[in-house]
């Protein structure tokens, strides 16, 4: 009997854990290109604009002050300090803007006095820095952590399995302000979840009186906060451009077949009601 009931619990192991290696993908050595996500895909999948506007970025920094959550992480921050390479990044892989350089600001100044001295008398050949028109300011604004928590598990017969979830929010504020003038054109603020997992399964039997049998298996997934930041800011950007063509406060290229681009659209709907995105679709 003890060697039945043995059997049986191995067999519900090794079922597990063939089912569970299916989430354990090969970890390649090698580096990579960041994973390109949806809202990546829905920023180079908008309209042409009428121009590209220069675009500066001198800090969006995180506005939260939060910390990890583990000991001994009172330098470690909850939140990656890159927001700043984020929105560059986003700006530049969407057509409607070209961002120039100024959180680097001084060492392309120290550069380019090198090379005005280099030129021995002839600086008028080094050609001017590109002044802005738009200036992008914001920051990740919040970290909210355990928005939601769940899980749910069985046990009979000292063999069982659960799986439990959080999920945490980060939340990015971005806007675009007209240097002529301090005009704020657009202002967007974009949240990004951050989804935790677990999933576990285990074993606890007395097989006699002195011979005691335990195992136990789990599988964890984290969605990395750097990924989830860049997405937040790509969806920014993109939301940002959406909500600067509904107020016009710049312009499409063609904005007969523009107006009826399905990502404009879907940002449209998701900030308006259906009636005033048709009614705004069709007044051109």
């Amino acid at each position: 009997m003890n060697r039945l009931l043995l059997l049986s619990v191995i067999v519900i192991i090794s079922g597990c854990t063939s089912t569970t290696s299916e989430h354990f993908p090969d970890v390649e050595a090698a580096s990579s290109l960041m994973p390109k996500s949806d809202s990546y895909y829905d920023l180079i999948g908008l309209p042409a604009p009428q121009g590209a506007m220069i675009a500066a970025v001198y800090d969006f920094r995180d506005q939260t002050g939060q910390y990890k959550p583990i000991p001994a992480s009172n330098f470690s921050t909850a939140v990656p300090q890159s927001g700043t390479a984020f929105l560059a990044q986003a700006l530049n892989d969407s057509s409607w803007f070209v961002p120039v350089e100024r959180e680097g600001l001084q060492n392309l100044l120290t550069e380019r006095k090198i090379v005005r001295a280099g030129l021995n008398g002839q600086a008028n050949k080094i050609p001017k820095l590109n002044s802005a028109q738009i200036l992008m300011e914001g920051g990740i604004v919040a970290y909210d952590t355990n928005v939601r928590t769940g899980g749910a598990g069985a046990r009979f017969l000292g063999i069982g399995a659960s799986g439990q979830f959080r999920v945490d929010s980060i939340t990015v504020n971005l806007r675009a302000v007209d240097i002529r003038t301090g005009r704020l054109l657009s202002s967007v603020t974009t949240t990004k979840t951050v989804l935790s997992k677990e999933l576990s399964a285990g074993v606890f039997k007395f097989v006699d009186a002195q011979e005691l049998l335990e195992g136990e298996l789990g599988y964890t997934s984290n969605e990395p906060v750097s990924l989830c930041v860049s997405q937040a800011i790509e969806s920014a950007v993109v939301h940002m451009i959406a909500d600067g063509i509904w107020k016009r406060a710049w312009n499409l290229a063609d904005p007969s077949t523009g107006l009826a681009n399905p990502v404009l659209q879907k940002y449209w709907l998701e900030a308006h009601d259906d009636s005033r995105v048709m009614e705004r679709v069709n007044q051109g």
